[in-house]
């Protein structure tokens, strides 16, 4: 029975399963998530994509092996409802936000579909290892019923590589939101990482794996007194060599620092800061991710 005082959140699992070549990754935010959607108030749609769109920030961002490492996720559109999404990961640190037309959303469905809120819209994902000053990237089309189907599609396309992936969100009678995702891969015998010469889509242990992983609920994902070994578990239990790779612990983090603002400011001429600035006397330099404005004044 769980214990309904206990709350499993803000945090990643990684999980392998050496004997279906496969790994995984199950995620669960709360508070990080809340203190993102906080800063913006966002109409419960675009609320819903957002949410969405950081969970899949922290399952895909954490499997990158370099620590210092980043993946973004950004959408590119043509004449949607969303104009911009754009979520990054790093170190355990995930943030995002989105600009929408608020005069297209109002004549939208209640619960509008992913074509409705990107009409032909594509999705990037980058990879930027720090260690090595390497970057990957791969666009996929909008094409699914959600953000997460054009997630899976990134991989199995444009990688090769077998995923599923599936998210949830769920709303509490206190406003309080959570959201969970669960993300899943086949890696070709003996390989552990991001990088693999080739794989097959129709292996039998993937689609082993991939079915179970299907039966997951978002009700499982999303319930806090949860623990997600438990849900790991569940999924796989049949599988007596099941390892838990690592427990990653999920913050909101926006790296929007006053002292580079400042430092960033002070390269402009005087002329152009002077023009830049309020009646004030103050250059405000809004950050998209947290909704803060930092006020700088023209000479320091």
């Amino acid at each position: 029975m769980n214990d309904p005082n206990m709350t499993d959140l803000d945090r990643a699992l990684a999980f392998a399963i050496p004997a279906r070549s496969a790994r995984g990754r199950i995620v669960r935010l709360g508070t990080a998530l809340d203190e993102v959607l906080a800063a913006h108030a966002y109409p419960p749609a675009i609320e819903k994509l957002l949410a969405e769109a950081l969970t899949l920030a922290a399952l895909i961002g954490s499997t990158l092996k370099d620590a210092s490492g980043q993946l973004t996720m950004q959408t590119r559109t043509d004449n949607g409802v969303v104009q911009l999404l754009v979520c990054d990961y790093r170190g355990g640190e995930v943030r995002g936000y989105i600009e929408y037309d608020a005069d297209k959303l109002a004549q939208a469905p209640a619960e509008p579909t992913l074509f409705a809120l990107f009409g032909q819209g594509y999705l990037a994902i980058t990879f930027d290892m720090a260690s090595s000053n390497e970057r990957y990237q791969g666009i996929v089309p909008l094409d699914g019923d959600t953000l997460s189907e054009a997630a899976q599609s990134y991989f199995t396309q444009s990688e090769q590589i077998p995923t599923m992936v599936r998210t949830g969100m769920a709303k509490g009678p206190d406003g309080r939101c959570v959201a969970g995702g669960l993300f899943l891969q086949h890696l070709p015998e003996g390989e552990d990482g991001r990088e693999r010469l080739h794989t097959k889509l129709d292996h039998p242990e993937w689609e082993h794996v991939a079915t179970l992983g299907n039966t997951m609920g978002a009700d499982e994902l999303t319930d806090a007194a949860l623990p997600l070994e438990t849900l790991v578990w569940r999924l796989f239990n049949e599988d007596s060599d099941v390892r838990i790779l690592a427990d990653i612990p999920i913050t909101r983090g926006c790296r929007c620092d006053p002292d580079y603002i400042r430092g960033v400011i002070a390269k402009f001429p005087i002329d152009e800061r002077r023009d830049m600035a309020d009646e004030s006397g103050f250059i405000q330099v809004d950050c998209a991710f947290c909704a803060k404005k930092f006020p700088v004044p023209v000479e320091e």
